[in-house]
């Protein structure tokens, strides 16, 4: 979770260009003894690689790995300039976060920090805040509606049904979505068959969110085949738009995909149309800003909609030409991506996708 105090934040900055606002912020990141001194280096050559603009009026200017040596500890620096910077051709920043990051964490920094700015309201809030705090609650999402959250659990040792319920229940708990309450109703309450395979169960919850089980042995309930077991937690109603897509992927015949490994895409995509192809990432460090937008540019070629979500993550899906969207999803090295691409050029796009991740997005196979 990302951790904010207010002398992390430079508002009302007012800087010519990039380089000095990077200059600035690495400064910064200095003398709270994050990184040495040689770090602005990194940055700059960062930036002279790729622009680290992410939209929304959001620049993320870090190190490269080369100089991931010169930081001491990971951390963040913002700096708000409320009359903006072209940061590249066309793209103006009212906010830039610094990052120094000793490893993969920043990919971790990134996701939380793109899924808060994705939101339009939010990135204007921060362009106008004239205080700490109001920056400090946008950036850890305090003040950010609540989404829909989805957690996996993959083949779990369980003996039957009501043990398989069991284990996405804590699965929820542990994550903080509701309390030992919501694991008793759970257990008390009888789930609802959907067919195919597939059971659902539902409990009111602090978080709304879905869990998504699957047993390591085959199961039956009676008579009735269990294939996984999709626990709702409901807070709110964010998660109608699932149900519906429960309800059109019944119509279609297709629950059972809801058992495979992109089960999570399909509870938020509905019923499956077009192409499909999953990728392995081979890049060491995973999508950090480089590969993330030479794979964003290979999408941006095709005319057909591309949607990719990270098996080995969320499992969310989201839009393959969103540089924001895509660096979100925290992709690591090993991750495997499953693109779907629906349109006249669909099978060309696959084709492109696969060619430039298998050729390291522009850092070279490895």
């Amino acid at each position: 979770m990302l951790k904010l105090a207010r002398e992390q934040i430079l508002l009302g900055q007012s800087v010519a260009t990039k380089s000095e606002a990077i200059a600035l912020l690495a400064g910064k990141l200095t003398e709270a003894g994050l990184v040495e001194a040689g770090y602005v280096d990194g940055m700059l050559a960062r930036e002279a690689q790729h622009a680290t603009y992410l939209g929304s009026g959001i620049a993320i200017p870090h190190g490269t790995t080369d100089t991931r040596h010169l930081v001491k500890s990971t951390g963040v620096m913002v700096a708000q300039f409320p009359q903006g910077i072209e940061w590249d051709e066309g793209q103006i920043a009212y906010v830039a976060i610094g990052i120094a990051a000793k490893s993969d964490e920043h990919l971790g920094i990134l996701r939380q920090l793109t899924h808060v700015l994705g939101d339009e309201q939010a990135a204007a809030q921060l362009k106008e805040a004239t205080d700490a705090d109001t920056i400090i609650n946008i950036l850890t999402g305090a003040t950010a509606a609540k989404e829909a959250q989805y957690l996996t659990l993959a083949d779990f040792p369980a003996d039957d049904r009501d043990q398989l319920l069991l284990g996405a229940a804590a699965r929820a708990k542990s994550a903080g979505w509701g309390d030992a309450t919501m694991v008793t109703s759970l257990l008390a309450s009888d789930p609802a068959y959907l067919g195919e395979g597939i059971w659902l169960a539902r409990a009111q919850a602090a978080q709304t969110g879905w869990v998504l089980a699957t047993p390591s042995n085959a199961l039956t309930a009676g008579d009735l085949p269990v294939s996984a077991m999709l626990l709702l937690c409901a807070a709110d109603s964010s998660h109608l738009p699932q149900l519906e897509n429960l309800a059109k992927l019944a119509a279609a015949g297709q629950l059972a995909t809801l058992a495979g490994s992109d089960g999570l895409a399909m509870l938020q995509a509905g019923p499956a149309s077009g192409l499909a192809e999953t990728f392995t990432i081979i890049n060491p460090h995973g999508l950090h800003a480089r590969p993330g937008a030479m794979l964003v540019k290979v999408a941006k070629e095709f005319e057909s909609d591309i949607r990719v979500a990270n098996l080995d993550g969320s499992g969310e899906a989201v839009s393959a030409k969103s540089l924001m969207k895509v660096i979100g999803l925290g992709v690591k090295c090993g991750h495997r991506l499953a693109f779907r691409a629906e349109g006249v050029d669909a099978e060309a796009a696959l084709k492109g996708i696969g060619e430039a991740i298998a050729a390291g997005l522009g850092e070279g196979a490895h």
